[in-house]
């Protein structure tokens, strides 16, 4: 496998402040920017601090899912930075250790959205382009009653 072409990734996403893995704000997440292709997919990159190891210079385990997470369930806001969807299943496969401090890339992308529920997958890959982590992800509608305006003004969310 080869590393992600990311300058197909133009349109950037919005972020909140105080996600774990977005937030610009939370002064111990990951502050990840994504960007899209306009089509299927979404793009990110990441070096993950040392902190977040579960094993001396590994990454742990659950930060890795909670960034294929988050990623691949932006597929749903192509198109419409407003449509939220939210996992109702997330499948994770690790291929191989994920090294802290190293550059990484993260790509989600659609496989079916249809009404108020969907499929993606995702990849994690180390700068060569090896696969070390892939999910797949049920996606779901977030509930009306979560995405109020208010709501969304609180959480911070907008491009920045």
């Amino acid at each position: 496998m080869q590393a992600v072409q990311k300058d197909n990734y133009t349109h950037r996403q919005p972020n909140s402040n105080d996600c774990f893995v977005c937030g610009r704000h939370n002064p111990v997440g990951l502050k990840m920017a994504f960007f899209h292709d306009g089509q299927r997919s979404v793009y990110s990159e990441v070096a993950i601090p040392e902190h977040f190891q579960g094993y001396p210079g590994i990454v742990h385990g659950g930060v890795v899912a909670a960034i294929l997470d988050e990623t691949v369930a932006r597929v749903s806001m192509i198109g419409d930075p407003h449509h939220f969807m939210m996992s109702v299943k997330l499948e994770v496969k690790y291929r191989h250790p994920v090294p802290t401090e190293t550059p990484l890339q993260v790509v989600g992308e659609i496989v079916k959205l249809r009404g108020r529920l969907g499929q993606a997958v995702g990849k994690l890959l180390l700068p060569d382009g090896q696969l070390i982590a892939e999910a797949a992800l049920t996606l779901a509608d977030v509930p009306q009653e979560i995405l109020s305006s208010a709501n969304l003004e609180a959480l911070g969310w907008y491009v920045g």
